[in-house]
């Protein structure tokens, strides 16, 4: 259906916020843990990325700690840009391939990919350098009974959001349905699609949108781009949203690819910033988030300040995942994973960031059940060094 809405810590705060809560295929080589070598902001985003970076740096020297992940399995290869990423109830993968549009069910003990199907009318623009195409995906939060899967995805109109049925008993290739769209007219662009999706512990779906480069529908209400959208599982506006009539949730976002609840409800977002601050955010229902007029923190008591902020050159933050007390987040340019350990709402003590160039561009990380980690690569996407392997899946350890 068609909707168109209108209307910074001690070395043993670390350690303490970070393993208190707990937690097959190949084994790869990496390092055990790696101490930050470009530490995330977290004063008042200052005038350029140089000088970001040497800010960070210098804040962090008392923050480091020992301890951190380790990369215990590769568990798949050669998938063509990993994007959206969700945990069967059998622990198994489905994993969305962006400019091939296809869904593949992984195997995590072998590595063995079945092709589910290919979701129609899905459009790829890596040729003009863009970042459309099939994007996040979701479980519906009554999968054992409907079996549906979400999918955010760019048409050649728009981005939009439906759910398929899965099938696994079916022949391969054949397992999913036909899609059904629950949402459509987020806008669409070369570049600031957005993309990622989940469903909260109130049972409502979410969406991470962003601004196409247009920036000012961030601040435009009667626009779903540049927002968090929140919904029903048919897209409908569900009671409690903060503007009547309207699935916008928050807005003033320019591009958000990262969504994770903690144990307590709360939903954390990460943001791409525009040369300054990349950012993570505590979402509050509708909060103005700042962009275009601010990135970063920022004293104007019109806009919500993020609760951490990194520089662009180390972040470019894509998915993020709870876990063992902290935020994980995936860097794109930043070829790294932060650790974000956290107190309540705020930050425990500084993020650090692990694997610094060693596996490339990251994307998507989740948490598996037993308190590992799930990490995909995205160096076959336009912008990367593709490796021999690549795309893969990864496991992390936590320690």
């Amino acid at each position: 259906m068609h909707r168109r809405v209108f209307v910074t810590g001690t070395a043993a705060l670390l350690l303490s916020a970070c393993s208190s809560n707990g937690g097959g295929g190949s084994p790869s080589p990496a390092p055990s843990s790696a101490a930050p070598t470009s530490p995330a902001l977290t004063t008042a985003p200052p005038a350029s990325a140089t000088s970001a970076s040497a800010a960070a740096t210098a804040s962090a020297s008392a923050g480091a700690a020992k301890g951190g992940v380790t990369v215990t399995a590769t568990v798949a290869t050669g998938i063509n840009v990993p994007w959206g990423l969700v945990l069967l109830p059998d622990r198994s993968l489905l994993v969305a391939s962006r400019d091939t549009y296809e869904i593949h069910r992984v195997d995590p003990a072998t590595g063995a990919k079945t092709l589910a199907g290919t979701v129609p009318d899905v459009v790829s623009n890596k040729a003009a350098g863009g970042e459309a195409g099939l994007l996040g995906l979701a479980l519906s939060p009554h999968y054992a009974t409907d079996h549906l899967v979400y999918a955010y995805y760019s048409t050649a109109h728009d981005n939009r959001i439906a759910h398929l049925s899965y099938d696994p008993t079916q022949p391969a290739g054949k397992q999913l349905g036909t899609p059904q769209p629950v949402l459509t007219a987020i806008p669409l662009g070369v570049h600031h699609n957005g993309g990622r999706i989940g469903f909260g512990p109130d049972g409502l779906l979410y969406a991470g949108t962003g601004e196409t480069g247009n920036t000012a529908l961030a601040q435009d209400r009667s626009s779903l781009g540049g927002k968090i959208l929140r919904m029903t599982p048919a897209g409908e506006v569900p009671s409690g949203n903060p503007f009547p009539g309207s699935v916008v949730y928050t807005y003033g976002h320019r591009n958000v690819q990262g969504l994770a609840w903690d144990p307590q409800g709360r939903l954390w977002a990460s943001e791409f910033g525009d040369r300054e601050a990349d950012e993570l955010n505590l979402i509050l229902p509708g909060h103005n988030y700042g962009w275009p007029a601010t990135q970063g923190k920022t004293t104007n008591s019109e806009y919500t300040s993020p609760v951490a902020q990194f520089g662009t050159e180390v972040d470019s933050p894509s998915g993020i995942a709870y876990a063992a007390g902290c935020i994980w987040m995936a860097g794109l340019k930043g070829e790294r994973l932060w650790r974000i350990p956290l107190d309540g709402t705020t930050t425990a003590a500084t993020p650090q960031s692990f694997l610094d160039g060693s596996y490339g561009r990251l994307r998507s990380v989740i948490a598996d059940t037993d308190g590992t980690l799930l990490l995909t690569t995205s160096n076959t996407d336009g912008r990367g060094t593709a490796r021999s392997g690549d795309d893969r899946i990864l496991r992390l350890t936590v320690h």
